[in-house]
């Protein structure tokens, strides 16, 4: 591999889908606060909202993911309304 390429701070990482617990582990410059145990090793943690084993286009169902409750806002707002 060519010297420089990388930052100083590439290095593994584990991504932690937080609807559904499934983790992963892959190399990142993001900074984490927290760490965790996986596979026997101590690595970075970054919690994901979403990630493509829950996302309903890679799953193909339709799972409704609302943490800020904004399609009840929306429903109450315009929800039942016809021409």
């Amino acid at each position: 591999m060519k010297k420089g390429l990388h930052p100083e701070s590439y290095r593994p990482v584990v991504f932690k889908d937080m609807s559904n617990g499934d983790m992963f582990l892959s190399q990142s410059t993001i900074n984490a606060k927290e760490t965790i145990e996986f596979e026997g090793e101590t690595y970075p943690l970054v919690k994901l909202e979403i990630s493509s084993t829950s996302h309903p286009f890679y799953t193909g169902k339709s799972k409704l993911v609302d943490t800020a409750g904004r399609v009840d806002k929306f429903m109450s707002r315009y929800g039942n309304r016809k021409k």
